[in-house]
């Protein structure tokens, strides 16, 4: 029986409203292209930055096993109570799926504990995704490589900390590389860092760029187990006195 996956489809939505050539591509804005493309049982739902408390109330994210991110031109508007109630819901389970440029979002710098800086260059380069680690459930139904004709390239050194697990590399026509498929664990949650889907580029709705993150949000959904106590702690057995 597949799992009931309850996802929130986080954009900004923004790009969509201001540049002509990203609406042309995602009409209905890249969430949707994102919702559209998930394989999974459960239901899936939208969340923008312009909604109240940005589509992310404590009903949302409450009943949100795995959250999708995606921002960039507007993180700094992304209020800091949010970030801390996002990061929370991680830490007791919830999963986070980040892609391409949230890299700098608030919520991933601050799982992350680092810069999340790295180098950049627009110029429609050919990108090819290697699967570096072919047994994760990740990486199931992908062939040795995603190939996409163009996008916005992203190379080393991008500063993150070392991934628990490294699943996918990209190689880009200029010559660089990146760590473009990167999982951790915060606390109980699972984090998967996915690097394509610059906005003037109709990467989303690649099928095999949908496949790896419909496999990314079932690897990342919550455990069926009672979260962990945590403070002064009764014994469990009887400790003997030492006369």
């Amino acid at each position: 029986m597949s799992q009931v996956i309850n996802v929130t489809v986080w954009n900004e939505y923004r790009h969509e409203k201001s540049n002509e050539t990203v609406a042309s591509i995602y009409p209905q804005g890249m969430h949707t292209a994102i919702a559209e493309g998930l394989d999974i049982k459960g239901n899936i739902q939208i969340a923008t930055l312009d909604d109240p408390e940005h589509g992310l109330s404590d009903a949302v994210l409450n009943g949100t096993d795995v959250l999708i991110w995606w921002g960039h031109m507007a993180h700094g508007e992304v209020q800091d109570v949010i970030v801390e109630k996002v990061y929370q819901r991680v830490l007791k389970g919830m999963g986070l799926i980040v892609l391409h440029s949230g890299h700098f979002s608030k919520i991933f710098k601050k799982l992350m504990g680092t810069s999340c800086d790295l180098k950049w260059r627009e110029a429609d380069e050919k990108e090819r995704i290697w699967v570096v680690n072919p047994g994760h459930p990740i990486a199931d139904g992908i062939g040795e490589y995603i190939e996409l004709p163009q996008e916005e390239m992203y190379g080393e050194h991008f500063d993150i900390p070392q991934p628990d697990e490294l699943v996918m590399v990209s190689w880009f026509e200029g010559g660089e590389v990146f760590r473009s498929g990167c999982c951790y664990t915060r606390g109980a949650g699972k984090i998967f860092y996915f690097r394509p889907g610059h906005e003037t580029y109709p990467t989303y709705y690649n099928p095999e760029v949908r496949k790896v993150i419909s496999n990314a949000v079932k690897w990342a959904a919550p455990v069926n187990r009672e979260y962990p106590c945590y403070g002064h702690a009764q014994p469990l057995e009887i400790i003997k006195e030492i006369n």
